[in-house]
């Protein structure tokens, strides 16, 4: 029996600590991006080494952006691709399984 090439790319993303959160946090992003500092604030747990690696890994593989803005001052954002708000997407019905089934 062969494993489904198609779901082992997907595992080989979300099957990464941090990756799968690092993309769901964006997705509730208001302004649908978030600065460094922000992500960083509300993922308690993730150190600044290991979120710099898991977001320019993320870039590499297209599912995030990052912005960065020179004016007035350098700042850095990170936004979702639309190849990454789809994969946000494909993540919802994961949660809802895990609301419904997580305490069972």
């Amino acid at each position: 029996m062969n494993i489904c090439p198609y779901l082992q790319f997907s595992f080989e993303i979300l099957g990464k600590k941090w990756n799968g959160l690092i993309l769901h946090y964006l997705s509730l992003c208001p302004s649908g991006s978030a600065h460094f500092s922000e992500i960083k604030r509300d993922l308690t747990d993730i150190t600044p080494r290991a979120l710099s690696i898991k977001l320019t890994e993320l870039a590499q593989y297209g599912l995030i952006e990052k912005k960065v803005t020179v004016e007035p001052q350098v700042t850095t954002s990170y936004l979702l691709t639309e190849k990454g708000r789809s994969l946000t997407v494909a993540l919802e019905p994961i949660q809802k399984w895990a609301q419904i089934h997580k305490d069972a």
